[in-house]
């Protein structure tokens, strides 16, 4: 079954093998292994990794792209070749020409024909406006680009395509626009192209969709030790399955692939270069075992509109220097004893420098993780963390690893850390941007070295946001009382996934029958969310309804501080946001437990 040439089968079969860089080394070999397979995707980019890949091309300009693909590739490029499978993926990073020779030299070394291609025009700094546009200390400006340059890739016969900076979707939408014909040419494959990126959202975290850090997984019973990869059976109106391998651990269901859908998102408008995905007319049926199938409510596919006349463009600067010592608290008076290596510290860190006064930044955070008359001495122990921050390295490394060391035998009974104070590191700061999508130089490179610009879409519109449906009827005549109700954990009826948008963060809520639907929508509120995580207090929290999949989405601005890469909050990247909400109490009413 060939993407991109030839008469095209009714259905395409697209997997993943990679979610991060970092993610499973053998998954590659477990999908070309595992089953039938005509596209093989892997996303390796993040907002974090493109720091990292920033600071490798510093050390070696050759260098700027994964390069754990380029090893998986040593038998997964026959094993592709054997099984007539194409390879796409971001893991170009900063150098997707880099890579893609790379994947040259390796196919011929092993003995594999192969005819690789890569898109470029990402990189912002790789000329026109350059450095000065950015801003000083501007490590990698990457715009967001769609799938247009992949497809153009596969039909002109590509076994391999490289890519640098695309949305997660984009692996996934270039490859069904080139196996179907879809083009961006006008308004009659938004609808395809959306029920596309549906499908790439859910496949471009991997084994996310698969029940791997999935809120029920222990209610459910689920096997999710070693979850399978996912993969979608993409038809040529855009709807699709999601499923996975045979005998491949975990599992694909509704509540799976509703995680997935939440994840990383807004507002029921998903925003992206090649279409506006219409989230809230997404709906998920199940379709047998290990099988999830993603329609538009009609049962044809997702709603499309048209994308935006901008790009998205992600930013990464070296931000500065950062240093930690988290000091252990055990027994009794953990409050003074805090209190007083806090000050030893702080008159410590005032005196360390020649003109006097503390690194720029100094943060203080005491986690009670202690309990009274505790069996076990971990466990009658409190966290004390000391963050700081500087645009100095010295200032918040010898300085205060010495402070700290110093108080070993001069401060709170039971003094001792977690780890022995080291060097102060360096940290980086996230920014978004947008640039209009005519000065970026979308660019596929052919397997024959022909460079073809990729045409931009014909009609563009602005993105507005949606106003919220009307609520669903409350669960009784009355809102309050409901009946009895019994205070337990919020994540007895409701799941929850979070994650990082640069310095903020989503909470993505949903529960899985009609009825809690109705109480959780009346019931969990922007005012209610605050109540229950006071870290929110004071920050911009913007709520959407998106009743088909019986969700709420809650986008926290500024959580994260500069981003990830930041390390500004105990949870860099509000992972486990989510399941701090579902540990909450709150009164829920006894018909739904």
């Amino acid at each position: 079954m060939s993407v991109g040439s030839g008469a095209a089968s009714a259905v395409l079969r697209v997997g993943n093998a990679s979610g991060f860089y970092g993610d499973r080394f053998d998954a590659v070999r477990e999908m070309l292994c595992g089953g039938e397979l005509d596209v093989l995707t892997g996303d390796y980019l993040a907002e974090l990794t493109m720091l990292i890949l920033g600071r490798d091309r510093m050390k070696d300009p050759g260098r700027g792209y994964a390069k754990t693909f380029l090893r998986q590739l040593e038998d997964g490029l026959g094993l592709a070749h054997d099984r007539g499978v194409k390879l796409v993926t971001n893991a170009g990073g900063l150098n997707p020409a880099g890579l893609a020779d790379a994947v040259r030299e390796l196919a011929d070394r092993v003995g594999v024909p192969a005819r690789v291609a890569h898109v470029e025009g990402d990189d912002l700094l790789a000329g026109g406006p350059g450095l000065g546009r950015w801003g000083e200390g501007v490590l990698t400006a990457n715009a967001y680009l769609g799938g247009a340059g992949i497809a153009e890739c596969l039909r002109a016969g590509a076994d391999v395509v490289v890519t640098g900076r695309v949305t997660d979707a984009a692996l996934v939408t270039g490859a069904a626009a080139a196996h179907f014909g879809w083009d961006r040419g006008g308004s009659q494959n938004l609808d395809a192209l959306a029920g596309a990126v549906v499908a790439g959202h859910v496949l471009e975290c991997g084994t996310q969709a698969t029940g791997g850090n999935y809120a029920f997984f222990a209610q459910e019973g689920l096997d999710v030790r070693r979850p399978g990869f996912p993969l979608a059976e993409i038809h040529s109106d855009g709807t699709s399955v999601i499923t996975k391998h045979p005998g491949t651990g975990g599992a694909v269901t509704v509540g799976t692939v509703t995680a997935q859908l939440l994840y990383e998102t807004g507002g029921a408008r998903y925003a992206g270069p090649d279409v506006t995905a219409r989230l809230d007319s997404v709906r998920l049926s199940p379709d047998g075992p290990d099988r999830v199938r993603i329609t538009g409510a009609d049962g044809g596919s997702v709603r499309g509109e048209a994308p935006p006349p901008t790009l998205k463009a992600g930013l990464t600067r070296l931000g500065g220097y950062r240093n930690e010592v988290v000091f252990v608290l055990t027994g009794l008076d953990i409050e003074a004893k805090a209190e007083l290596v806090r000050q030893q510290m702080e008159e410590q860190l005032a005196a360390a420098r020649p003109a006097g006064g503390a690194p720029a930044e100094v943060r203080w955070t005491l986690a009670r993780t202690d309990r009274a008359d505790a069996p076990v001495q971990e466990e009658a122990s409190a966290l004390l963390r000391l963050v700081v921050r500087d645009g100095d390295a010295e200032t918040v490394g010898r300085a205060v690893s010495a402070a700290a060391v110093e108080l070993a035998l001069g401060s709170y009974p039971g003094f001792h850390v977690t780890a022995p104070p080291g060097k102060g590191a360096p940290y980086g700061v996230f920014e978004a941007a947008y640039v209009d999508a005519a000065e970026v130089a979308h660019t596929a490179v052919l397997p024959d070295g022909r460079r073809l610009p990729v045409a931009r879409p014909s009609g563009t519109r602005t993105v507005v946001p949606l106003a919220d449906p009307p609520l669903p009827p409350p669960l009784g005549q009355a809102l309050a009382p409901y009946g009895p109700t019994r205070r337990v954990p919020l994540g007895t009826v409701a799941g929850a996934r979070s994650g990082d948008k640069g310095g903020s963060a989503n909470i993505g809520v949903w529960v899985r029958d009609e009825r809690a639907w109705r109480w959780l929508a009346h019931t969990l509120t922007t005012t209610r969310l605050r109540e229950l995580l006071p870290e929110t207090v004071g920050l911009e929290v913007t709520r959407h309804l998106l009743p088909q999949l019986r969700a709420v989405n809650f986008v926290v601005e500024g959580i994260l501080g500069d981003g990830a890469a930041s390390q500004a909050r105990f949870d860099p990247q509000a992972k486990a946001l989510g399941e701090w909400l579902r540990s909450r109490q709150v009164e829920i009413p006894e018909e739904l437990l």
